[in-house]
């Protein structure tokens, strides 16, 4: 009797050992979307027309709309605002930025994917980028077509980027966009078509990787400064400083960099043309701007290519920062971020070279 009594409990431990195994197995990550708003929100009055609203469509509709999603990970969404992506702002962006941290360090999360307009996407991206104190991986998703269209993009790359931000490969990458099956970096990626669904390049550095359905391959790490090596925090921070972006071309009129200036900007960046050059009289104004302790930054209008250093213009001469890698938009949302403290023109230089 005592030899079965101790036979029954081996195979009461053994079974209770592989329920337990089985059950771990079947454990799925969690993953949090957090929604605010874009064409991925978006509905339009039939399946055929150009026409949209931004917005109208909630997290858990787009769930519902995508129902093998559930199985690639424990899914809760957040809806964080409903707005199309031309009225991003900071104000949401540090909304969005203090929630990630607060996942982050409550250390159950696995994964963040935030629904988002393409029109504005890589600004967020990158503020995100530079302020999440994370390796977890966060993906931005988004459509260029509303949910009501034919052949949507929106609820694929949905579950494409909840398997990206599912998958442990993916950590230590950085914030990441996931459309039309390429995985982007935040610090290359870059809008380049109104209308295309494949909108979304990365011209300088290439590809983070693919995902095809939820299979995922990847090719490289981002190379520069970000996330839990950013030196950045907007811990307590509600506002970010003003920084203007003046776009250069033929005879530019060098009052609006003057204007700028008297209307309150911290910093300038100037979308020029070819190597971040402009007329004379806009270097110029650049100068007198820089002397009253304004950070003007030169970037380029040109869609891809770097701003060097004392090339066309002597930067050392007129106080001047290259913006090196980064576009006008992407150099706005650093400089914002940087000029949270004060800085030397120096310290932002390197600070462009880094990020």
């Amino acid at each position: 009797m005592k030899k079965n009594s101790m036979n029954i409990r081996s195979v009461l431990t053994i079974f209770l050992v592989v329920a337990g195994m089985a059950a771990m197995s079947q454990t799925k990550p969690n993953v949090v979307i957090l929604a605010t708003g874009g064409t991925i929100a978006g509905a339009a009055g039939s399946g055929v027309q150009s026409g949209y609203t931004s917005g109208q469509v909630t997290i858990d509709a787009m769930l519902n709309a995508v129902p093998d999603v559930m199985k690639l990970a424990t899914i809760k969404g957040e809806q964080i605002s409903n707005v199309g992506s031309q009225d991003m702002s900071f104000e949401i962006m540090l909304k969005l930025a203090k929630r990630i941290n607060e996942l982050a360090a409550a250390k159950a999360t696995n994964g963040v994917v935030i629904t988002h307009g393409t029109d504005t996407m890589e600004e967020t991206a990158y503020f995100l980028n530079l302020v999440v104190k994370t390796d977890m991986p966060v993906v931005l998703v988004g459509s260029m077509r509303p949910s009501t269209a034919i052949s949507a993009d929106g609820p694929l790359n949905l579950y494409n980027g909840v398997a990206v931000a599912a998958d442990p490969n993916a950590k230590g990458r950085g914030v990441l966009l996931v459309m039309n099956d390429w995985i982007h970096s935040a610090q290359t990626l870059t809008k380049v078509s109104t209308t295309a669904v494949q909108t979304f390049m990365s011209p300088i550095r290439g590809l983070i990787g693919t995902t095809a359905y939820g299979v995922n391959d990847y090719y490289r790490y981002p190379d520069q400064k970000f996330g839990l090596k950013s030196e950045f925090s907007v811990e307590g921070v509600t506002k970010l400083p003003r920084v203007d972006i003046i776009y250069a071309d033929v005879d530019m009129p060098a009052d609006l960099i003057d204007a700028s200036v008297e209307r309150g900007a911290k910093g300038i960046v100037i979308a020029g043309v070819g190597n971040g050059n402009m007329p004379k009289a806009a270097l110029d104004a650049c100068s007198r701007a820089s002397k009253k302790g304004v950070i003007v930054v030169r970037s380029t209008r040109v869609a891809t290519g770097t701003v060097g250093r004392n090339v066309e213009c002597n930067d050392d001469e007129l106080g001047l920062v290259a913006s090196y890698n980064l576009n006008p938009q992407k150099s706005r949302v650093l400089l914002s971020v940087a000029l949270l403290k004060p800085r030397k023109l120096d310290e932002v230089q390197k600070i462009f070279m880094d990020y």
